[in-house]
């Protein structure tokens, strides 16, 4: 995060006001703790003395995009997600061209996926050109363990952050094939990041198959996938699918931060 001197609300070097600036880094510094956070937290993940950081809570209090809970820690406040749902809805827009130049491409079903509070959710989807139902659709929350969007975006996480996911995810069954052992797990995203891309062998669902490559450098942990049964997602599908979805995960990171950085 960027620092700079003083503690009022006057104007960066680059035209920003700092005090707006340190609040929104307030509050990503929370989403990355998992929603919630002690001021001492807070002052060790941002770099600002703890009277900066109670005066900019109290704040965020106030306007209801925090809460304090009974331990005296703070929360992300629901006021957030009228926000949070606003933007998912717009970068689902931006995203529905990369996707179905993917669908073009491949002939099965492209999805976007966030990261957010510990679970994935799907913010985009074009269909496949086949028909097939299946558990993705835009909106659906789901544990990381099981996905391949959640495993191409945990890959490219630190190492602690991972493990404090993990410390808070309930490795449920949903198949056979679902990895329900954290060390495993550990073993298999470390695959994934060496190869750059992840996999789901039907551990969400029975019969369906999935590749994904995480968005390189996005303003938020991010992923891109193709999904479909496991008779079209050959090998060979799978071989041709990782440079094109690569592709689309650089474009949709650079659409992101055009649309972040553009100016009023």
């Amino acid at each position: 995060m960027a620092r700079g001197g003083g503690d009022g609300g006057g104007s960066q070097s680059n035209g920003g006001v700092q005090s707006v600036g340190r609040a929104f880094d307030l509050l990503e510094a929370m989403a990355d703790a998992g929603g919630v956070a002690g001021l001492s937290d807070l002052a060790a993940s941002s770099g600002l003395p703890l009277p900066t950081i109670h005066r900019l809570v109290r704040t965020l209090v106030d306007r209801g995009y925090l809460r304090q809970q009974p331990s005296r820690r703070y929360a992300l406040a629901p006021r957030l997600i009228r926000l949070g749902d606003s933007a998912s809805r717009l970068v689902g827009i931006w995203a529905q061209p990369h996707l179905a130049r993917l669908v073009d491409a491949l002939g099965e079903s492209a999805n976007l996926a966030l990261f957010d509070g510990g679970q994935v959710v799907y913010a985009a989807q074009v269909p496949g050109r086949h028909s097939m139902r299946m558990f993705t659709e835009v909106g659906r929350r789901v544990s990381p363990h099981c996905t391949a969007v959640g495993k191409a975006i945990l890959a490219q996480l630190p190492s602690a952050t991972v493990h404090d996911v993990l410390r808070h995810t309930e490795f449920v069954a949903h198949t056979e094939n679902t990895i329900t052992d954290p060390a495993a797990y550990l073993r298999e995203l470390d695959r994934f990041r060496e190869l750059g891309y992840a996999l789901d062998e039907g551990e969400q669902e029975i019969g369906v198959r999935c590749v994904a490559v995480a968005l390189p450098d996005g303003p938020a942990p991010a992923a891109v996938s193709i999904s479909g049964p496991t008779t079209r997602m050959t090998d060979e599908l799978i071989e041709r699918a990782v440079p094109h979805l690569r592709v689309a995960a650089d474009a949709l990171t650079e659409e992101l931060h055009i649309q972040r950085t553009a100016g009023p």
